[in-house]
């Protein structure tokens, strides 16, 4: 689209919503490093990912993760998020983002890469359905030769999965290196611990906690065939269950049956990728050569492929707008609100208090007094003196009483923090940090995702208020699967978790409410709104849900749509609360009321 007008206003904040990314919000950062943030690509646990322009104008846009100061200060997690840099760094392959830069300054630490425009294969396969074979060849050949660029450079990927591969106009790209390393590198991990995802993790990963370019393969082989199917081939979930079967048991025949139906080369190569023994899995290379005698589609099938060319559209109508025009649209094309106008106004006391009724007559009132023994009128200057003073003591009395009513109304709606401290304890050997009430994790790997996933390992806890422990062995988890964030530094979580009912409602199994009793991922009040995601928003979700509103076609899936903004507005103007969509301290508690 180079040569065409420059985009106006309106285009440039239709092109801004196209991308996926939501407005930023009061509090974001301005600039970071020699990038000027526009919009939020994603946020979870670890951080903020934002879509960010130079700020000298020079064409281009990236994606720019920015990690939260409690982690930021710890040297440990420095030094893993300098290794996922340096990874990165030696990426050499045109199916991988480029490395843009990283800094650590104005105690702000950043990693900006490559912005590409498109959407991750999970997200693809989710709104669209499985893809065609020539589809899947085609992610074959361009994720082989990704694979094969990482083996030269002796990078081992350890997390590849559908959410980890992106779809551009330009091909797939292998995203998000969190808990990538060299392969001659010491392990990241202490004794025991595994990283990844369960169900697309090798089983010589699981079992031994040993990783080559082999696993990758293996993980490769199960990306695709969740591509072909909508499904993967041990079942999805991150249960001990699911890495049992990835480590022991084969493959669901059913799923491979559904491929080899479909194209019977296809399906044996996959089969012989997701062979148990490393040795006898195909290299990436010969998967690119196995796919080169095979035809592949030149674009992605539609509606995808018409998506993806959207959003590409977009992006060249962004990439050389300048920063001050881009500045403007934080709102979706409004100025940026000023601190004040986001405040509550106050509201005259009259609209909050009853009109008081007129004073009957005192039944033992005095007599009239008679005229002629009546005192003599004041002045008409003395009398209208005395109003006007009594006037201004009325209007004084008034003005103090809206103040402190206002300040009132203030306090008592105002929500407790959303953001929890660091719990206190040893890092991890991972470098993972504390929990937070924001859920979910980040990446600036991912392109035009409108949900990023990474932030590396964190160690899988299905519940937050779950005290039990176990003696299997520790699995640590990528949060963009459960969208919980990551656990506190050495907190050694079971495998197997354990579902508390919230502090403040009836223990569940008491023939209480469904809300009460099967709702219990979050026990917290923190403030949850349009685009988070994670266990508050199952928790909401689910509550919504069993009271019998809808929250949109995808259900109790953890991201905080439109569906489930407008199911929130809906239960909060049932119960005479401000319907403004956002879950705070209020609604909250009437979610969780028996009512």
């Amino acid at each position: 689209m180079s040569g065409q007008r420059p985009a106006s206003a309106d285009d440039a904040a239709a092109a801004l919503r196209q991308t996926g990314a939501l407005p930023l919000r009061l509090g974001d950062p301005r600039r970071v490093g020699p990038y000027a943030p526009v919009a939020l690509l994603g946020s979870g646990g670890m951080g903020r990912v934002y879509l960010a322009r130079p700020v000298d104008d020079s064409p281009g846009l990236v994606a720019v993760k920015v990690i939260r100061p409690e982690y930021a200060e710890d040297p440990r997690f420095r030094r893993r998020f300098e290794r996922e840099a340096a990874v990165h760094a030696r990426l050499r392959t045109p199916h991988a983002p480029r490395l843009c830069g990283t800094g650590f300054e104005d105690e702000l630490l950043w990693m900006a890469t490559e912005y590409l425009p498109g959407f991750d294969l999970a997200e693809a396969v989710k709104e669209y359905g499985a893809l065609g074979t020539t589809a899947v060849w085609r992610l074959v050949t361009e994720l082989g030769q990704a694979l094969a660029g990482l083996a030269v450079e002796e990078i081992v990927h350890r997390d590849l999965k559908p959410s980890n591969v992106l779809l551009s106009v330009r091909g797939a790209h292998v995203i998000d290196f969190g808990i990538s390393k060299a392969a001659d590198a010491s392990a990241i991990t202490g004794t025991g611990n595994r990283v990844g995802t369960p169900a697309y993790m090798s089983p010589e990963h699981l079992r031994e906690g040993r990783s080559d370019t082999a696993s990758d393969v293996f993980s490769l082989a199960g990306t695709l065939v969740y591509a072909a199917t909508g499904r993967a081939p041990f079942g999805d979930g991150t249960g001990v269950d699911v890495m049992h079967r990835v480590a022991y048991e084969n493959p669901n025949p059913e799923v491979l049956g559904e491929i080899s139906a479909a194209d019977e080369e296809l399906g044996a190569l996959l089969t012989a990728c997701l062979d148990k023994e490393p040795a006898r899995r195909p290299t990436p290379q010969e998967l690119v050569d196995a796919a080169r005698v095979r035809p592949v589609a030149a674009t992605w099938p539609d509606p995808l492929g018409g998506k993806v060319l959207a959003r590409q559209q977009a992006y060249e109508a962004l990439h050389r707008l300048p920063v001050a025009d881009m500045s403007r649209l934080r709102s979706g094309g409004d100025p940026p609100m000023s601190v004040s106008a986001r405040l509550p106004q106050p509201v005259p006391l009259s609209a909050h208090l009853p009109q008081p009724a007129p004073l009957p007559a005192a039944s033992d009132a005095p007599p009239p007094v008679k005229a002629e023994s009546a005192p003599p009128a004041p002045a008409p200057s003395a009398e209208a003196a005395r109003s006007r003073r009594k006037a201004l003591l009325v209007v004084a009395a008034v003005v103090t009483i809206c103040v402190v009513a206002a300040v009132a109304l203030l306090l008592i709606h105002q929500d407790p923090p959303a953001v929890a401290a660091p719990k206190a304890g040893a890092t991890s050997a991972d470098g993972t940090g504390p929990r937070d009430a924001s859920d979910g994790s980040v990446s600036p790997s991912v392109g035009g995702l409108s949900r990023p996933d990474v932030d590396g390992a964190v160690a899988e806890n299905h519940d937050p208020t779950a005290g039990s422990t176990s003696a299997k062995p520790h699995v640590s988890v990528s949060a963009g699967d459960r969208g919980d964030g990551s656990s506190p530094p050495g907190h050694a979580s079971s495998t197997t978790p354990s579902a508390t009912a919230p502090a403040d409602t009836p223990s569940a199994g008491t023939g209480t409410a469904p809300w009460l009793s099967e709702c219990t991922y979050y026990n917290g009040n923190g403030r949850t709104r349009l685009g988070d995601s994670g266990k508050r928003v199952q928790q909401v979700q689910c509550m919504l849900t069993e009271r019998g509103y809808s929250v949109g076609g995808s259900g109790v899936d953890g991201e905080f749509g439109s569906g489930t903004e407008t199911a929130v507005r809906a239960f909060q103007d049932e119960r005479g609360l401000d319907a403004d969509g956002v879950v705070a301290h209020d609604t909250w508690a009437a979610l969780r009321s028996a009512e």
